[in-house]
């Protein structure tokens, strides 16, 4: 499969040229969406403002216009949503439930630190999806953090092995893109410095 042809990302959607770390083929890859067939993971890494969330919402549209369900939320989110689940004693409905959606987009891992049993939701998430369904996952820490975010290095260690398993990683690269026009009292060398 060729996959859509690039008329089907009209320029603007993304630009391109401002994250330039960022592989046009590999967007236009993830477009045929390949890994929620393969029921495979798509992991996007970078600072805040690179695109991951908006690549992520990005392919979710696509995944929906394919006719696959989909469901958003940051981390924080999903641990509150599974919390909730577990303290009504339904987590592993709640798990089971979540498996019948092909594609789940989970945003900002790494931006707001899990207390442990946080941590053991988010690991039983990420289990119970493996091989089974697809994730999209976006964060700003490289893996080698994410011990900090789960406050364990052996829980982060086992999640991130059954996330990029079967994961497509993209790691993005650059300054924050709402940023990109505004002058943060950055020294800006003039001509004459030579």
């Amino acid at each position: 499969m060729d996959g859509p042809p690039a008329s089907a990302y009209p320029r603007g959607l993304f630009d391109f040229d401002h994250q330039r770390s960022l592989k046009r083929d590999t967007v236009l890859h993830l477009g045929t969406l390949d890994f929620v067939a393969g029921r495979e993971n798509v992991v996007f890494l970078g600072p805040p403002g690179t695109g991951k969330t908006h690549l992520s919402i990005g392919l979710g549209i696509r995944a929906c216009q394919a006719g696959h369900r989909v469901a958003f939320a940051t981390a924080a989110e999903w641990v509150a949503r599974l919390g909730e689940a577990h303290t009504q004693g339904r987590l592993h409905a709640e798990l089971t439930r979540l498996g019948r959606i092909p594609l789940l987009i989970i945003d900002e891992v790494g931006y707001i630190p899990f207390e442990a049993e946080a941590a053991n939701l988010f690991f039983q998430l990420i289990s119970a999806r493996y091989e089974r369904a697809s994730v999209i996952v976006t964060s700003n820490k490289p893996f080698g953090r994410w011990g900090e975010t789960f406050g364990d290095a052996t829980v982060a260690a086992a999640m991130i092995d059954r996330l990029v398993h079967h994961a497509e990683v993209v790691n993005l690269k650059g300054d924050s893109y709402r940023l990109k026009d505004r002058d943060l009292g950055r020294v800006v060398p003039s001509d004459d410095a030579a």
